[in-house]
């Protein structure tokens, strides 16, 4: 894997990140981060774990949640997917 796509480990988890050049801006997964961060394993409960509490810091009115693209991230098949 090169620099553009690495992987981070936060104790035993697999943070998927990739680097902007032209920027020099490591962008993380926020499900990769809300997985290690809630202990969990399985991706899907933790991308379902990410949409419930942003809509809900959304309707909050909290500004720490942005519109923004999801950026493509190789996925553990080795596909790229948003």
């Amino acid at each position: 894997m090169n620099k553009e796509q690495a992987l981070a480990v936060f104790e035993s988890y697999r943070i998927r990140r990739v680097y902007d050049e032209p920027s020099e801006t490591w962008f993380f997964s926020v499900v990769d981060i809300v997985a290690a961060l809630i202990g969990q394993p399985d991706h899907q409960t933790a991308r379902k774990y990410w949409k419930v509490l942003k809509n809900r810091l959304k309707k909050e009115g909290s500004q720490t949640v942005t519109d923004c693209n999801r950026l493509k991230m190789t996925a553990a098949d080795g596909l790229s997917y948003r």
